[in-house]
């Protein structure tokens, strides 16, 4: 949540700045703001300077506006896109946040959990705050410590801090300096051609650099006009190695399309081969997962449990995993909400595998987790979409999506990549047990016509849309599903809810009786994930109680199943494949539905109110 950009070069900076942060907006869309030091604004050598800030509550768009005209002459600053945490979406709360002189600006990504002890200590002082924000603390901070050292003054003030922090650093009366630090919040510096970048998202940098350092917690990097060094909170220097990113994945247009929501639903074709691309072996039906090459001694002979650990869409995903790792291995397979799994008493040995889920990389409740799992001796495996994320710096190995960067806040493309990938690992574990060569190459032969079969899905995109216009009236919905298609309904409901804004809920159906059948009625329909598999005759039961009550059912399942058909009000119709791989299928149709139902109620899509795309606070 919350994204920054700072530049130091020699460029003009806010340019920069503004466009950064259009490409970090998915990551916080309540406020936004910059500050530079104007050139204009008198000699380098005269101490008393302001930083010069333009913030303003809402998109990026409005900071645009305020800055248009001006005539600023900036070639360093910082920036920052903000959600919520601490105080109300503002123009006072949004960041940069600045001290008592105004010399000093921070913006901030994470929570700092001693704040109010800080603040108050700071106001006896005589330290006086404007905002309601927690970042604010730091700035003051910063301030009481400093003499003539802005970064010696940002290292006393980090060893006060507790809680987490990506955050960036400048001050009026030290020229062309700006100093970062991170704990639990990433942050990545960017390494141009005699400029510096620095940035919470490897996104924001790739118009400009290929050349990234990943920071580790507890780690500062300087950006000057002419270099850059790192350090530990130590003060030692320290030397990283820098990583070359391929940009070319890193297009976020639109590519013609009216939301970025709707463009990535619609490239899950290549997203699923770019997840199984060099991965199968399909003359021994195995796959072939380099990132577990480290680990997988241990995981054949030593590890008999595994414990996915995730949140949100990935948690659903990781319920999914749990049937498919069952199905095709020995191991005893738990899942959990990242956010509950410090909570319980689990027993973690090095017989335990911890698999973090995560669409970023970043998540604060899942980076918690497998932090705690670490210290238990458990193996940790990790499934991200972006290189050198914390999660990656944490896991002892793991497999990247390769699904390109998904701007839209509700997942769509690496909710389907996980699926794939979690197919291939257990794939990958059960051919070392009991999965034979014919049912491994059954496998393989489905996963390779998954894409084609999305694509059939996505040619149906006009019919969706026309049932998802009937259904636009509608405030509640109930999602049913048995088997691997209880997750589904529950992902269904998510999106539904997540971008429209429409009371929906995902359920096993075998439960239904047991409560929510009594919300149903003709103003109450239901979404039935009902393909042909074992447990279609029990799913048809519970539709047939539904129809007693005058619920109105929409169905999702295959052609030719004529006792859904007959029963429902209306239809999605996917193609078959083997009972695992069916929830890659079922779940596009929900998606497409919960996007024109959105888009039918004139929501915004890709920016849903209250949420952001990378969590980093717990």
């Amino acid at each position: 949540m919350c994204g920054i950009i700072c530049y130091n070069g020699k460029k003009q900076a806010i340019p920069i700045l503004l466009n950064g942060l259009k490409r970090l907006e998915y990551r916080g869309y309540d406020s936004a703001g910059f500050a530079v030091v104007d050139n204009n604004g008198g000699s380098k050598n005269i101490k008393g300077r302001k930083n010069f800030i333009v913030k303003a509550k809402g998109r990026v768009v409005q900071v645009e506006k305020k800055h248009d005209g001006l005539g600023i002459d900036a070639t360093y600053g910082i920036a920052h896109t903000r959600w919520a945490t601490h105080g109300k979406p503002s123009q006072l709360n949004a960041h940069p946040q600045s001290d008592c002189s105004g010399s000093i600006s921070v913006v901030h990504n994470g929570i700092i959990e001693n704040y109010l002890e800080l603040k108050e200590g700071l106001i006896a002082k005589g330290h006086v705050f404007k905002s309601d924000t927690d970042t604010e603390v730091i700035a003051h901070l910063i301030e009481d410590y400093f003499v003539d050292d802005l970064e010696d003054a940002v290292l006393k003030s980090v060893e006060k801090l507790s809680g987490t922090f990506g955050l960036a650093v400048i001050h009026a009366d030290v020229d062309h300096k700006i100093v970062i630090a991170k704990r639990g919040s990433p942050i990545i510096i960017g390494i141009g051609d005699n400029e510096y970048f620095a940035a919470s998202d490897s996104n924001a940098l790739a118009p400009y650099t290929n050349r990234m350092i990943y920071l580790s917690d507890d780690e500062i990097a300087i950006l000057n006009a002419d270099g850059y060094h790192i350090k530990n909170l130590k003060s030692e220097d320290l030397q990283k190695k820098i990583e070359i990113l391929d940009t070319e994945q890193y297009d976020v247009g639109k590519k013609g399309f009216e939301h970025f929501m709707l463009k990535e639903i619609f490239e899950q074709p290549e997203s699923i081969r770019n997840a199984m691309r060099g991965r199968i072996i399909e003359g021994e039906g195995v796959s072939k997962l380099g990132g577990l090459e480290p680990v997988l001694d241990r995981l054949k002979k030593h590890t008999k449990k595994l414990i996915i650990v995730s949140c949100g869409t990935s948690y659903y995903a990781g319920l999914l995993g749990r049937y498919i790792f069952e199905q095709l291995t020995d191991l005893n397979v738990e899942v959990e909400m990242a956010s509950e799994f410090r909570y319980r008493q689990l027993n973690l040995n090095e017989e335990v595998a911890v698999l973090a889920l995560s669409q970023s990389g970043e998540t604060a409740d899942t980076l918690a987790a497998i932090k705690e799992a670490k210290r238990k001796g458990a193996l940790l495996l990790g499934v991200v979409n972006a290189v050198g994320t914390s999660i990656t710096q944490i896991t002892d190995a793991g497999v990247y999506n390769h699904a390109g960067p998904e701007i839209g806040v509700a997942s769509t493309k690496i909710y389907t990549s996980q699926l794939v990938i979690l197919t291939l690992m257990a794939l990958l574990i059960g051919r070392y047990q009991n999965v034979s060569f014919i049912e491994g190459s059954a496998v393989v032969n489905a996963l390779g016509k998954l894409p084609d079969q999305v694509e059939e899905i996505l040619h149906g995109a006009e019919h969706i849309r026309k049932i998802a216009r009937k259904y636009a009236k509608y405030r509640d919905f109930l999602y049913i599903g048995r088997l691997f298609n209880y997750p589904t309904a529950m992902e269904g409901a998510l999106k539904l809810k997540e971008i429209s804004y429409v009371h929906a809920e995902g359920y096993p159906a075998g439960e239904m009786k047991h409560g929510p059948i009594s919300l149903i009625d003709k103003n109450f329909p239901t979404v039935a994930i009902a393909p042909d598999d074992m447990t279609l005759d029990k799913m048809l039961s519970n539709m047939m109680e539904i129809k007693a009550r005058e619920g109105k059912i929409l169905s999702v399942t295959n052609k030719d199943v004529k006792k859904v058909l007959d029963i429902s009000d209306d239809v999605f119709i996917v193609p078959r494949t083997i009972p695992i791989l069916q929830p890659v299928l079922t779940v596009i149709p929900l998606q497409l539905f919960a996007y024109f139902i959105a888009k039918e109620k004139g929501c915004d899509i890709d920016k849903p109110r209250n949420l952001a795309k990378s969590v980093t606070v717990e």
